[in-house]
């Protein structure tokens, strides 16, 4: 079993905000490839399915982003697995908005989700690094990151995620390049 988290702050008033696009991948995931419907389990919502031959439960911790890591550490400790089973959908800064970057192990680069997660299952996981752009200046950062989409991202977002979900059995199945390589081709068709 794999155990793919996507963060997130829960509430419908913080739904469509940059910080929630791992909420809205995972969510994709689970539409895209008829997932279980979610319910509540381990501080948040979890939903379980397939994707190739892999078993996986999506996790969307309710614990607020600064908390995720005691709802990711329950899930991981009931189910036994370690942080090569754990694979986390964040929001990053420095990446250009729908792009898409993969990278196992490393520090939190100040995302407090990733920081918490560290601290209760180490840092030797995946991270699915997904793009939201940098305002230009780190005054208008927490602005950015807690600030809805704008409306001329909405085609380009759910582009994205569709690209995201569409690839996920590649990820399941541990072909990293390849699924970084055909979420791109997707956007650039």
């Amino acid at each position: 079993m794999q155990l793919w988290v996507g963060l997130g702050n829960p509430g419908t008033q913080h739904a469509a905000e940059r910080h929630n696009i791992g909420f809205m991948a995972v969510d994709a995931i689970a539409e895209r490839h008829r997932f279980e419907p979610w319910k509540r389990q381990f501080q948040g919502w979890t939903a379980t399915g397939r994707l190739g031959t892999e078993r996986v439960l999506l996790l969307k911790p309710a614990t607020y982003m600064n908390e995720s890591g005691r709802s990711v550490g329950e899930a991981a400790r009931f189910f036994k697995l370690g942080p090569d089973a754990l694979t986390v959908f964040h929001d990053e800064l420095d990446l250009a908005p729908f792009k898409l970057k993969l990278k196992t192990g490393g520090g939190a680069a100040g995302h407090n989700g990733l920081r918490s997660i560290d601290a209760h299952l180490g840092q030797a996981y995946r991270r699915v690094r997904l793009g939201i752009g940098h305002p230009g200046h780190k005054d208008r950062v927490t602005g950015h990151v807690l600030g809805p989409f704008a409306k001329a991202e909405a085609d380009p977002l759910a582009a994205f995620l569709d690209a995201v979900s569409a690839e996920a059995p590649a990820l399941a199945d541990g072909q990293d390049v390849r699924f970084m390589n055909d979420v791109a081709l997707r956007l650039a068709a």
